[in-house]
């Protein structure tokens, strides 16, 4: 009796294509405004906790605090230094790794070829932190960097500009006035969703870049990895508790630095795509209600057309119940397939955007399924007005009907 009843809707469906094409619109444009939405808002936040990972494993970065532009600031600004990364050192126990850095962006040369790279002075615990590896060479130690040794290592980025498909280890690269021995080179690790290239960078021993190009004993920024399965919130605290302590700082005093959890940035950005992604996709399924309103529409028009036929049917034996059902399903059918289609334009759309935008392409077999299902229902609901209507005539008036 199902399959009779589903054969039945898809050959009036058929029967005029056109029309049917018109009246599955609503559905089709509503299920993939709502696919592609959802679809490309789950590859944003893919994207956003990606590039976040890229900055390193439960990294938190601490930082010297800036007073505001318009002035009044309520602490006595401070740039970080050895005793504040010495205290972090001594003072943090869930940790893997403490390192400081500094950073300027420069011009290095090799040859006729340059380039401008953000050139890092920062220690051996920078790439435990980073959680960045090396691709060729080796990094260098901490005897280096105590000595204040002229090495360096270079990013893909950089490798590729100055020296193509060379091998740069052993050679010389000028940064600034300076010359470094290239001792290894970094794995590649792309670009950020802010369009920083990651890979142009040169790093070299915290105390050669402070001794040779900034002139200052200066820390832009201190990164500390915390250990696996540990809160980042807990280190984030005590972090916090030994600046305090370092600096000096009173209890009724603000702190003059910052601590960035980045574990807590990635869910933050990640959530507030979700609500952006959850609003828009509210208002394509609006497109959904105007679709629904299309079938009924188009449902009453077929009522009336077919009066005769539901006069014979209910003449030679029909009950009301199966005029019911054979409306109902027509409508139900009409619109899942407007949601199968839906699906399909909506994925196509998903997928071109993350071409275009460079996102992954994350779709959801919940939410297609659900997708589905819901303009089902909705073909179901909206139908079910009209299907009543037919079930209800009087076989006799319905017989007279021209």
């Amino acid at each position: 009796m199902w399959l009779e009843t589903i054969r039945l809707a898809l050959r009036s469906v058929l029967r005029n294509p056109l029309r049917s094409f018109l009246t599955l619109l609503g559905i089709v444009i509503g299920v993939a405004a709502v696919i592609a939405m959802i679809t490309i808002g789950s590859g944003t936040t893919e994207r956003v906790k990606e590039d976040i990972a890229k900055l390193g494993s439960n990294l938190l970065v601490v930082s010297a605090a800036r007073p505001s532009r318009g002035g009044g600031a309520s602490f006595t600004p401070r740039r970080l230094d050895a005793r504040d990364l010495e205290g972090l050192r001594n003072g943090l126990t869930d940790v893997v790794a403490v390192s400081a850095t500094a950073q300027r962006q420069q011009r290095v040369v090799f040859g006729p070829q340059n380039m401008a790279a953000e050139v890092t002075g920062t220690d051996a615990q920078y790439f435990i932190a980073r959680d960045w590896a090396v691709a060729d060479g080796r990094t260098f130690g901490d005897t280096e960097g105590g000595a204040g040794g002229n090495v360096c290592m270079i990013g893909q980025t950089v490798k590729q500009e100055l020296f193509g498909g060379g091998d740069p280890l052993g050679q010389s690269l000028r940064v600034n006035r300076m010359s470094c021995e290239i001792v290894g080179v970094l794995e590649a690790k792309g670009t950020t969703g802010f369009g920083q290239d990651q890979d142009a960078a040169v790093l070299m021993p915290l105390s050669t870049f402070q001794r040779r190009l900034a002139g200052n004993r200066d820390i832009s920024a201190i990164y500390v990895s915390a250990r696996d399965g540990v809160s980042t919130e807990r280190v984030a605290a005590q972090i916090e508790d030994i600046m305090r302590q370092t600096r000096r700082i009173g209890l009724d005093q603000e702190d003059n630095f910052s601590v960035r959890d980045m574990t807590q940035i990635a869910d933050t950005m990640a959530s507030a795509t979700g609500v952006m992604t959850g609003m828009l996709s509210a208002l394509a399924g609006v497109s959904l209600l105007v679709g629904g309103i299309g079938i009924m529409n188009i449902m009453l028009v077929s009522v009336t057309e077919r009066t005769r036929e539901i006069g014979i049917r209910l003449a030679i034996g029909a009950q009301e119940r199966d005029i019911l059902w054979q409306f109902l399903v027509e409508a139900t059918v009409l619109s899942a397939l407007g949601g199968i289609f839906g699906v399909l334009f909506g994925l196509g759309i998903a997928g071109a955007a993350s071409i275009t935008l460079g996102i992954p392409f994350a779709p959801s077999l919940a939410v297609i399924a659900l997708a589905v299902g819901f303009s089902a229902l909705i073909g179901m609901v909206f139908g079910f007005f009209p299907a009543l209507r037919g079930a209800r005539l009087d076989p006799i008036d319905a017989l007279r009907h021209e």
